[in-house]
Parts: structure tokens; sequence; C-alpha cells
């Protein structure tokens, strides 16, 4: 999930200065869950006012693989098994984001 650290509620709030940032960065969580975890792709979205649970900006980037079940905008929710494995994928997000793009 890609959130700002200033406070903005919606994508509407996002100056005009900070839009190829927000889409700069939306590219390299795309290539870290693609690169890092394996994904075939990745589906980005966020809501604006309706269905945010959250009144702040903050943008979805979820590993997509063929057949892992996503239907329109909703995504089967999975947990994992024990922390171990939270901080496996954890890790390997992290390692994605410090590689030099290409």
């Amino acid at each position: 999930m890609l959130v700002p650290r200033e406070h903005l509620e919606t994508l509407l709030d996002l100056p005009t200065e900070l839009h190829l940032e927000w889409v700069d960065l939306q590219q390299r969580l795309v290539r870290a869950v693609t690169d890092g975890l394996g994904a075939q792709g990745a589906f980005v979205a966020n809501n604006n006012v309706v269905s945010q649970s959250v009144p702040h900006l903050h943008q979805h980037v979820v590993p997509r693989t063929k057949g892992d079940g996503l239907r329109g905008f909703f995504w089967p929710r999975t947990k994992y098994v024990d922390a171990a494995e939270s901080a496996d994928y954890a890790a390997r997000l992290a390692r994605a984001l410090e590689a030099p793009s290409g």
C-alpha cells in the first residue's frame, strides 16, 4: 500500500507538483511485487470517499497471478501462516525496492 506522509483525504487533494512522484512510487511498488514476490502483474487501485474506509489517500498495489481469484475489485483475502512468513514477504519487498530500477 502506498500512503503519502502528508495528510490528503483523496486523490483529488494530491497537489499537481506531486503527481509525477506519486506515479513513480506506484511503478516502484508494482516492480517490487512482480520482481520481489514473483507475481505476474499487479492490481493498482484507490477509492475516493465511497468505500474509502480510511479518510487518507492510499493506493492499493496487489500482486497478481493468473487464477488468483481476483474478481472485479475484490481479491481473496488470506492471512500469513505466521510472523515469519509476514517478515519474509516484507524483506523480499524491501530488497526489491532497494534494487536499482531497470
